[in-house]
């Protein structure tokens, strides 16, 4: 094996070690199977499909995967229907920043819907500083344990019911009290953003940050009018792109207006392998346009999505794209810094992760085939001798 093949190609632990970033990722998509039976038993919650935490865990991923939407929604109603108490959306935070810091994530951005915990009786004001609460105590365990982390929480509109403009308000509420952005999320058809312009007004003028969910089932259009009309930071998957360029049989390359708009304005895509292969937006991870993307420089970042149903992690995902396209840590790292770049938290602060905490740790692990490169020549001198 050559210095350069130990240098270029990641092995499991090392992604696993590597410092990642995750700007994607649904609070209510990555409960702890455990959790959700204990959780359940706890609410008087009779409603789970098993309450055997691995077949519950299995059922999650095959549901997701069944191709019926009914049962992918079904899931999801399990898991918000055991996180309608304080005690459960502190718990299920501090286990999401536990589980991400566990898993190498050493910045996260985590959103969720407070208007779908309201059922327990709960203000949207507590839902927020429940799972705050929640976040700052996985933050503070994660450290005890020898892993660092900062999560920061977008809240999420559902773009199919009415409360957009009055969530934007929430989030500027609590922006500087672990509240770094705004989301919408739902179905993308028949629910355009531009249904929420008052929202996305309101936030612009506040000098507030927002992504929104687009370019992943309904296209083009969906992703146009997330950045022309409601001027969005980032896109929510923003997959479909992809429609928007030409790969000819030569093998160059054309990109349309709205890609060349998307690439030059250097506007993130919070791409989420995995969960695009469950929703139809890709055949396979070798087929996914993160590939063609990332060979054409666009700001492309990779996420988890829905951990839980999609049975995945960061590094899980990045496992599957060096498998795919032979990644490296320096693609890794590429991808870490995208991330990092784009994510909602002040620009001193980002250069600071990128600087002190992102480069150090890949250039850790890029070092280490040098040392095994000198141990494997050693070992081969002291045989000769």
């Amino acid at each position: 094996m050559t210095s350069q093949t130990i240098s270029n190609t990641p092995t499991p632990e090392q992604i696993r070690r590597a410092p990642k970033v995750l700007l994607h990722d649904h609070l209510d998509g990555g409960l702890r199977p455990g959790t959700i039976v204990e959780l359940a038993r706890d609410a008087g919650y009779d409603r789970l499909p098993d309450t055997d935490p691995g077949k519950l865990g299995v059922w999650f991923r095959e549901a997701a995967d069944s191709g019926s939407l009914e049962r992918y929604l079904e899931t999801f109603s399990h898991t918000v229907g055991v996180m309608q108490t304080r005690d459960a959306l502190v718990r299920v935070a501090r286990e999401c920043a536990e589980d991400l810091a566990e898993d190498g994530v050493v910045y996260a951005e985590v959103r969720y819907a407070p208007e779908q915990h309201l059922e327990g009786g709960l203000s949207l004001e507590e839902v927020v500083e429940a799972v705050n609460e929640g976040f700052r105590e996985g933050e503070r365990l994660a450290r005890e344990s020898g892993h660092r982390i900062r999560v920061g929480a977008l809240l999420t509109a559902m773009r199919h019911a009415a409360r957009a403009l009055e969530i934007a308000e929430l989030a500027n509420r609590y922006r500087d009290l672990g509240v770094v952005g705004f989301d919408i999320a739902g179905a993308e058809a028949g629910y355009p953003p531009t249904r929420h312009l008052d929202a996305f007004e309101y936030l612009k003028r506040e000098n507030n940050h927002f992504t929104i969910h687009a370019g992943e089932a309904f296209g083009l259009p969906s992703i146009w009018q997330a950045l022309q009309w409601c001027g969005a930071d980032r896109l929510g998957h923003g997959v479909r792109i992809i429609d928007d360029i030409q790969v000819h049989a030569d093998g160059s390359v054309k990109l349309g207006r709205l890609a060349s708009y998307v690439r030059d304005k250097r506007i993130p895509l919070e791409l989420c392998p995995s969960s695009n292969l469950q929703t139809g937006a890709a055949e396979s991870y070798a087929e996914h346009p993160i590939g063609l993307l990332r060979r054409l420089h666009f700001r492309a970042t990779v996420n988890t999505d829905n951990r839980l149903m999609s049975g995945t992690s960061m590094s899980k995902e990045f496992e599957h794209l060096v498998d795919a396209f032979g990644y490296s840590l320096d693609d890794m790292q590429w991808f870490s810094v995208n991330a990092m770049k784009s994510a909602f938290i002040p620009f001193d602060e980002r250069l600071a992760m990128i600087n002190d905490v992102i480069k150090p740790g890949y250039a850790e692990l890029k070092s280490e085939w040098l040392f095994q490169q000198t141990a494997s020549t050693s070992g081969s001198v002291d045989s000769e001798g």
